[in-house]
């Protein structure tokens, strides 16, 4: 059986410590030498193995000084029970997300009509050019940036309603403010990704250079029809992403 590069079994180790809270915020990484000696390794591999935890942005380097345990906000996405329609406490998911990490959400958002490009429109099921309202969030746990996403909902379904401006009512989140109008939400489906953060990402979420980012497409459908599309962008080293599934 093929067995993982070394590099990635030591940041393993060690993203495993930081976890676990054996290495806890503002604790100090092994130096090179001694993860070297530790574990056997050259200095290169030891490189690599700091790196893949600088990338994902739970370690920073101090000039001088060392590696050390970021201090950073770290949620639970539920995505199972992101849009419930039963229960107390807020409708909208992050702020439920935050409540139940004990920390407070809020968010800033600004929404225009537009118009659905090619990738967009073929998401809704609707043709290019289409009318759409975009809007762009940026999500704050106790004061600190821990997600972005773009949402895009055709003015054709909210158009003219109380929801039209997602923020403009006292429902909050999609399957809430869909609820408003009539609309069922019965599915939603999350495609989820990694990849390099954009310098726009690094600089909206305050990560360090060359990080890693988790990017979920997700797309909202009541009876097959999509009703709200987004991209979603979550820093890899500040969230944990839980999934449960039924099985029939």
């Amino acid at each position: 059986m093929p067995t993982s590069p070394a590099y990635l079994t030591i940041a393993a180790d060690l993203r495993a410590a930081i976890v676990s809270g054996e290495l806890p915020a503002g604790a100090k990484l092994p130096s090179e030498s001694g993860l070297m000696r530790q574990y056997d390794v050259s200095r290169t591999v030891a490189k690599w193995a700091i790196a893949v935890l600088k990338g994902e942005g739970i370690v920073e380097g101090r000039a001088g000084s060392g590696v050390y345990v970021r201090d950073t906000t770290r949620l639970v996405r539920h995505a199972q029970a992101r849009d419930l329609r039963t229960g107390d406490g807020p409708t909208s998911p992050f702020a439920r997300d935050s409540a139940r990490a004990g920390q407070q959400g809020t968010w800033e958002h600004e929404s225009h009509h537009d118009r659905a490009d090619e990738r967009i429109a073929a998401r809704l099921g609707i043709e290019p050019g289409t009318p759409v309202m975009r809007t762009a969030y940026r999500f704050l746990a106790d004061g600190e940036p821990i997600q972005l996403s773009t949402s895009y909902e055709p003015l054709a379904l909210t158009g003219g309603t109380p929801v039209e401006w997602p923020e403009g009512g006292s429902a909050l989140g999609v399957v809430a403010r869909m609820d408003a109008i009539g609309v069922r939400v019965d599915e939603v489906v999350e495609r989820v990704s990694l990849r390099a953060a954009s310098a726009e990402e690094v600089d909206s979420l305050n990560l360090p250079a060359r990080t890693f980012v988790h990017t979920i497409e997700r797309t909202y459908t009541a009876g097959g029809r999509p009703v709200e599309t987004a991209d979603i962008v979550l820093p890899g080293g500040r969230y944990d992403l839980v999934y449960r599934m039924p099985i029939d």
